[in-house]
């Protein structure tokens, strides 16, 4: 059998649910009402990806262009959020588009640096921030930070923050890192005082990155004893960054507008637009007609086209990887839990030839989640394509054609396993070839897609990987970036009945990675942590835990409109309240 029967039937319910809300349709986003008008002088960009490849036909009706003297930003995004509170979501979309209207202690510059935000500087051990044992981290705020209607951003916000993440009531994305912290305290109105267990190293890319208002949302929690049924979670009334979210019509738009309590400078632009499209298409035919201002999670296969039309592609390394994570639950496929089944899914499909064919030559094969960073394990090289070797491994685990129909089986299993990935055209072009290529080795590899936001969906909502109906699930993932750390690889973050929060959709629990991870987290000096991720590299590369179909740093297409646009793999929209917009 391929899949347990009670995993197969929920797949099929689920993508017939799927086919029926596809059957209705999604609303076309209006355009924005007003055209950008003044000018300012462009700032230097990044280097621009550069390739040459056959235009696309396919186009979307051209729109309107705004009229008027409101400056209006026009962004296309390929996935639309599945909320905005930063409790509920581990989307990237929904985690740049926080930088646009929500607030956080610092923020990253286009060289990944921490710049303070809403305290007065970063902490260290210099300036009495850090104390001597690492476990105390102390935050000055700036006194004249506001929410978005003018009530004070205070260290009670961040106490609230905290406790909400920890809070059992609330089914949050993850509790990781808020509940290694041992307290959260406010000493004052503009002193919070944290404290760990012991020292917590990726501090700055993992805390307070994000900040719930307190004055808001203790009702909330107070009438319905949890957050998850709050309103402000899909339209969130209240916020502290340079924007603030005006309306968000599903399937379609959403508008943020100036926020005019905004502390900082005034932002330049009175308005971002952000029209939801369904695919690579949709967005592509957007920015070269000019209907979209700033696209992005662009395909390697439509850089020649958009820059044949004059958009700038500029590439930002973000940490991310494309990746096949393996899912290794207790009720796991039989072959996908032996690691030589595993090794030879690596050595029967041809990542090579998908960045040859379909990625243009841009990129490459990923060997390990750190790749192109310090941490990235010297000494390997990606898994090679070798059919011939990945029969052998199958025949030496056991999986054999015993039926003579082409496909391996043992114990009366067949080795036909399930990868889902999101709708995206790339994907799904990847999951074709691999298709083909693993069925020469006699794999069975069935192939299902679904929208962003059911697919990324948490324990809690039935996603697909979380709730491990998916035996290979494959998107494209980060660290904590520019921090290496990250949480989605540890035993207690695998969700279940009990505890749906947490990011290990895998059911992965290595007591050895484990014990690395926890190691890592805690080694204030750097080589002795770039170390120990070498040893975390070199173990997940031997199990195959995660394995890389390619790097996959941030793709933006600009256009020339878009003034002084700095772009952070950290915190893409860092400086949005200074980005201008021309005619």
């Amino acid at each position: 059998m391929s899949l347990p029967k009670y995993r197969f039937m929920v797949l099929v319910i689920l993508m017939a649910a799927l086919l029926a809300l596809a059957a209705c349709g999604t609303e076309t986003a209006p355009a924005p009402a007003e055209q950008p008008a003044s000018e300012t002088t462009a700032q230097e960009e990044p280097t621009a990806v550069s390739v040459q490849e056959e235009e696309m036909e396919e186009e979307i009706a051209a729109e309107p262009a705004p009229t008027g003297e409101r400056k209006v930003a026009t962004f296309v995004f390929t996935q639309e959020w599945d909320s905005l509170s930063p409790l509920y979501t581990s989307m990237w979309f929904s985690g740049i588009t926080n930088e646009i209207w929500n607030t956080s202690a610092w923020i990253f510059d286009e060289s990944n640096n921490p710049m303070p935000h809403l305290v007065t500087e970063m902490p260290t051990e210099d300036n009495g921030g850090i104390s001597e044992d690492g476990t105390t981290i102390t935050l000055s705020l700036r006194d004249d930070i506001v929410w978005s209607d003018g009530e004070p951003i205070t260290a009670v916000d961040f106490v609230f923050t905290h406790a909400m993440y920890v809070n059992p009531a609330n089914t949050v994305n993850s509790t990781y890192p808020y509940d290694l912290m041992t307290s959260v305290e406010a000493a004052d109105d503009q002193t919070v005082v944290i404290t760990f267990a012991e020292p917590f190293v990726p501090w700055a890319s993992s805390i307070f990155t994000s900040l719930l208002p307190e004055h808001v949302l203790a009702a909330d929690l107070e009438a319905d004893g949890t957050l998850d049924t709050s309103s402000w979670n899909r339209n969130p009334s209240v916020s502290g960054g340079p924007y603030v979210l005006a309306e968000w019509e599903s399937g379609s738009f959403a508008r943020f507008v100036r926020n005019e309590n905004y502390y900082n400078a005034a932002p330049i632009i009175d308005e971002i637009f952000i029209r939801f499209v369904p695919d690579d298409a949709g967005q592509v035919s957007a920015l070269r007609t000019g209907e979209a201002d700033l696209g992005t999670f662009l395909a390697y296969s439509d850089v020649p086209t958009l820059e044949d039309e004059g958009v700038r592609v500029v590439s930002v390394p973000s940490g991310y990887n494309e990746g096949w994570f393996f899912y290794l639950g207790e009720d796991a496929h039989p072959a996908i839990q032996d690691v030589r089944v595993r090794q030879a899914i690596a050595m029967g499909f041809d990542r090579f030839a998908i960045n040859q064919d379909l990625l243009l030559n841009l990129t490459e094969a990923g060997i390990t989640f750190w790749d192109n960073t310090p941490y990235q394990t010297p000494s390997l090289d990606a898994y090679p394509y070798d059919p011939e070797m990945a029969a052998a491994l199958l025949d030496e685990a056991g999986w054999i054609d015993s039926d003579g129909d082409g496909i391996r089986d043992k114990d009366g299993v067949a080795l036909s396993i399930v990868h889902g990935t999101t709708t995206r055209e790339i994907r799904q072009d990847t999951q074709a070839v691999a298709q083909q290529q693993l069925r020469e080795i006699g794999i069975a590899l069935e192939i299902i897609s679904f929208p962003s936001d059911v697919y990324f969906a948490g324990y809690a909502d039935g996603g697909p990987c979380a709730t491990g109906l998916l035996d290979i699930c494959q998107s494209s993932n980060t660290t904590s970036y520019p921090d290496p750390n990250t949480s989605r690889f540890l035993c207690n973050q695998v969700p279940n009945d009990e505890s749906p929060d947490g990011n290990n959709d895998q059911g992965l629990c290595d007591p050895e990675l484990d014990a690395l991870f926890e190691l890592q987290a805690t080694q204030i000096d750097f080589a002795e942590r770039q170390a120990t991720f070498h040893e975390i590299g070199q173990l997940m590369f031997d199990e195959v835990y995660w394995l890389g179909v390619w790097r996959d740093p941030d793709l933006w297409a600009l256009s020339d409109n878009l003034q002084n646009v700095k772009l952070s793999g950290a915190t893409p929209f860092f400086n949005i309240a200074e980005w201008d917009i021309t005619n």
